[in-house]
């Protein structure tokens, strides 16, 4: 804390007394560090892998986890199975399926086959899709 004294006796009967720094009572006001200018503060919209992307901003190639998830997410409900009996024939727990399907973990190539195995896929056959799927956008942004 940075303390200055008391040069003014109508502040206190101590006219020494360290009072605390205050940029009010001293006059001064906040400067923004020039990195920080308009940057600090700011309000950036949310917005989902589904929906279009906020104006001025750039549209995000998607990771190859969360078109892998979507296709497989996509499988499993075209094939009226829940979410528990996927994960039981696979051999994972059915919060790690729901991960993966969300696009929130990337799956080893042992789970991906495991999990494609159990919607009766092949990784192949899984990635052909991907590849194919609108969602790509033409391109595939793979994580490492």
């Amino acid at each position: 804390m940075c303390l200055r004294t008391r040069h003014n006796a109508s502040w206190g009967t101590r006219p020494n007394a360290p009072v605390p720094f205050s940029p009010e009572r001293n006059g001064l006001t906040y400067r923004a560090s020039p990195a920080y200018r308009g940057r600090m503060g700011e309000v950036l919209p949310l917005q989902r892998a589904d929906r279009e992307p906020a104006r001025g901003l750039p549209a995000q190639e998607p990771l190859w986890r969360e078109l892998v998830g979507a296709e497989l997410r996509a499988e499993r409900q075209a094939r009226g199975e829940r979410l528990s009996d996927v994960a039981e024939r696979a051999g994972v727990s059915t919060q790690y399926l729901s991960e993966v399907e969300r696009g929130l973990k990337d799956p080893s190539s042992e789970i991906l086959s495991a999990v494609a195995g159990a919607l009766d896929l092949t990784v192949r056959q899984l990635s052909v899709r991907v590849a194919r799927s609108e969602a790509s956008y033409g391109a595939l942004c793979l994580a490492a």
